[in-house]
C-alpha cells in the first residue's frame, strides 16, 4: 500500500526527472532510486517509471517537433528497429541480471562526457554525416535494447552519435533523441502491461509532473540551444557514471 504523501513526493520528483530528460537525459537515474525508496518492487519500479517517463517525453518530442526540430520521416524505419529493440530488451530485463552492465556503462559514460568536451562537433550547427540513416538502424536498435533493459544514459548515446555519426547539430540531436526515447519508451510500457508490471495509479499521478518538466526543458533547450545543452551533457553523464558505480560498489 503506498501511501498518500508519496504519490505527492514522487510526482515533484517526476517534474525535476522530467526537465532533466527533455535537455540532457538521465532522469531515471534520479526517479528510479525514488521509486525504490519509496518501497515500489524494481520490476515495477522500472515499468511504472517508464509510463511516467512516457509523458514527459511525449511533451518535450511534442514542443520540438511544433518547431521543425523532429524529422521523423528520415528516421520512420529506424523507429521500428528502436521499438522491437526495446520490446525484447524489456523482455530480457525480467530474465536477466542488470548487474553486469554496472561497470560496463560508466565507462560508456565517460566516454560520451569526453566527447561532448573535446568534439568541436558538439555545437547547434549541422554537419557532414558520416553514416547514412540506414547504417544507423542497427545502432538503434541496440540503443533500444538497451534502454528497455536496463536504460540510464541512453538520452545521451542517442544524442552523441545522432551528432558524432548522423551530423545532426546539439539542439536538433536534443529532439530527434527524444522521438527515439519515446519510442522505446512505448514499447516498454506496452510489454511491461502485457506483463502485469503497470502500478497505473502510481504512474498516470506521476506523469503530472514529468510533463511539466518536460515542457519546461523542451522550452529551455530551444531558447538556449548548445549552451545549456553541452555542459548539462557533462554534467548528467558524469552524475551518472558516480551513481552507478556507488551503486555498484556499494552493493
Amino acid at each position: 500500500m503506498i501511501e498518500p504523501w508519496v504519490y505527492a513526493a514522487l510526482t515533484a520528483t517526476a517534474v525535476l526527472t522530467g526537465f532533466v530528460d527533455a535537455i540532457a537525459g538521465g532522469g531515471g537515474l534520479i526517479m528510479m532510486p525514488a521509486l525504490l525508496f519509496a518501497g515500489v518492487p524494481p520490476l515495477n519500479a522500472l515499468a511504472t517509471n517508464k509510463l511516467q517517463s512516457m509523458f514527459g517525453t511525449a511533451t518535450a518530442c511534442w514542443n520540438y517537433a511544433r518547431k521543425g526540430l523532429v524529422d521523423w520521416r528520415t528516421y520512420r524505419v529506424t523507429l521500428v528497429f528502436i521499438f522491437l529493440g526495446a520490446a525484447a530488451g524489456v523482455a530480457a530485463v525480467q530474465l536477466i541480471k542488470a548487474d553486469s552492465l554496472r561497470l560496463v556503462i560508466p565507462l560508456l559514460l565517460m566516454g560520451v562526457a569526453l566527447y561532448v568536451i573535446v568534439s568541436p562537433r558538439m555545437t547547434d550547427e549541422d554537419a557532414h554525416e558520416r553514416i547514412r540513416v540506414g547504417a544507423y538502424h542497427p545502432l538503434g536498435a541496440a540503443l533500444g535494447f538497451y534502454d528497455g533493459f536496463f536504460g540510464p544514459g541512453v538520452g545521451s548515446f542517442y544524442t552523441t552519435t545522432l551528432v558524432a555519426l548522423r551530423g545532426a547539430g546539439l539542439t536538433r540531436a536534443t529532439a530527434l533523441t527524444k522521438l527515439f526515447n519515446l519510442t522505446s519508451n512505448l514499447a516498454s510500457v506496452l510489454v511491461f502491461a502485457l506483463s502485469g508490471k503497470m502500478f497505473w495509479l502510481l504512474g498516470l499521478t506521476m506523469a503530472a509532473g514529468s510533463i511539466t518538466g518536460g515542457w519546461l526543458g523542451s522550452h529551455t533547450a530551444m531558447r538556449f540551444g548548445a549552451r545549456v545543452i553541452r555542459p548539462l551533457l557533462v554534467i548528467l553523464s558524469l552524475g551518472l557514471t558516480t551513481r552507478l558505480l556507488w551503486s555498484y560498489f556499494a552493493g
